[in-house]
């Protein structure tokens, strides 16, 4: 078995077997990364979320024409601006953009897009075309270039599965649910050896790195704690371990979490209604909480799906589509709505043509948060202006 699988069989093995990984200190073992607090958290909403009933085009009279069934009413969207409000359930993103911490990337895409969830997923989460293919994430790559060695904990997962996102060449990132339940002890002295093979003594090596940790997770936690009431909702849990690791002082440099069901075929008002409901409670509790340690202005939040629906309706819903809004918080951006408003009377194919490039959007994360040269992963599209 080369190296490679044996890398791939040790994130299993951690992001599966053991609950949460050590987190490295900011200001001890995590030197070779970026200078300061500067992280990234990314909430990626499966299924293919509705752009145009998330941020609505409420004064363009063709999103009623083209949505008979689904259209919300104009009297019922918040946060108007320049013709655009937000879905009702979202009246806390309109709270976070009116106080100046929200900007919104209008139609954001790639070129020749793709309608599968899983294919479109895995070119967001590689940043490639859509005709090319590899293995390694966008920032697992970027964690490769930034660790030295390899540092399990880099990178950190909230989620059930893996995400293509943060795999390397290197084990910098894992998958983790519940840190309270983190309390793995070694049963053998570090310098055991699994066997006479080098390989599977490097293996050896990356397992005892995830439970040397398992001090400072508790030291994290002891060290924080919640300052208010989050939802009782998987996301808001997650958030909630971010915001505790965070302000432990244990932040990695890259936080990702998931929320799914915006597959809306069908019954898309009530159940497009619920989960927004989901991500704003979730998201604002968040928020309040790193305003209230006044680390807001170190954290970026990234609100984000695979792709939008299609513009006219389905009957009941929408099928897959193309462009969709981007939603940035925190991290001192500009709070601005960049792009032009969903041009509905000129679509292709039925969809919404792009205007940003979604690497444009990571290019601008890489280089103005990270203070990193986003060519060094292959990204070749200009930082968007204006966002931070």
């Amino acid at each position: 078995m080369n190296r490679r699988n044996f890398l791939t069989l040790t994130g299993t093995f951690t992001g599966g077997m053991l609950v949460l990984p050590s987190f490295l200190n900011a200001f001890g073992h995590q030197e070779n990364l970026v200078i300061g607090e500067q992280c990234l958290v990314f909430i990626q909403l499966n299924g293919g979320n509705d752009g145009l009933n998330t941020y609505i085009p409420y004064d363009n009279p063709l999103y009623y024409d083209l949505r008979t069934k689904i259209a919300l009413n104009k009297d019922a969207v918040i946060g108007k601006n320049n013709g655009m409000a937000f879905h009702p359930s979202l009246k806390d993103f309109a709270q976070i953009q009116q106080n100046g911490d929200l900007t919104v990337l209008q139609n954001v895409g790639y070129p020749e897009p793709i309608r599968s969830h899983f294919r479109s997923q895995e070119i967001w989460q590689t940043a490639t075309d859509s005709n090319q293919y590899i293995n390694e994430g966008w920032l697992g790559r970027y964690l490769d270039l930034q660790c030295h060695d390899h540092q399990p904990t880099a990178g950190i997962n909230l989620d059930s599965i893996d995400n293509l996102a943060l795999k390397g060449a290197q084990p910098n990132a894992i998958t983790v649910k519940d840190p309270n339940r983190f309390r793995v002890k070694p049963t053998k002295e570090e310098s055991t050896k699994l066997s006479d093979n080098p390989q599977l003594d490097f293996v050896r090596k990356i397992a005892n790195s995830v439970v040397e940790g398992s001090d400072d997770i508790q030291k994290a936690l002891a060290q924080s704690k919640t300052e208010i009431a989050y939802p009782k909702t998987a996301l808001s849990k997650n958030l909630e371990w971010i915001a505790r690791l965070i302000k432990g002082n244990l932040n990695s440099k890259v936080y990702y979490t998931s929320l799914g069901g915006f597959d809306t075929h069908d019954n898309q008002l009530a159940i497009h209604e619920r989960k927004l409901t989901d991500l704003n409670d979730a998201v604002f509790s968040f928020y309040q909480d790193l305003k209230a340690a006044q680390l807001l202005q170190n954290v970026t939040i990234v609100v984000f799906s695979e792709f939008g629906r299609r513009v006219k309706d389905n009957g009941n819903g929408t099928d897959h589509g193309t462009a969709a809004p981007m939603f940035i918080i925190g991290g001192n951006n500009k709070g601005k709505v960049l792009g032009n408003n969903p041009n509905l009377a000129d679509l292709e194919n039925g969809d919404l043509k792009h205007e940003i490039d979604f690497r444009s959007v990571y290019a601008s994360l890489l280089q103005e948060k990270m203070n990193f040269d986003y060519a060094k992963i292959g990204i070749k599209n200009t930082p968007v202006s204006g966002l931070f």
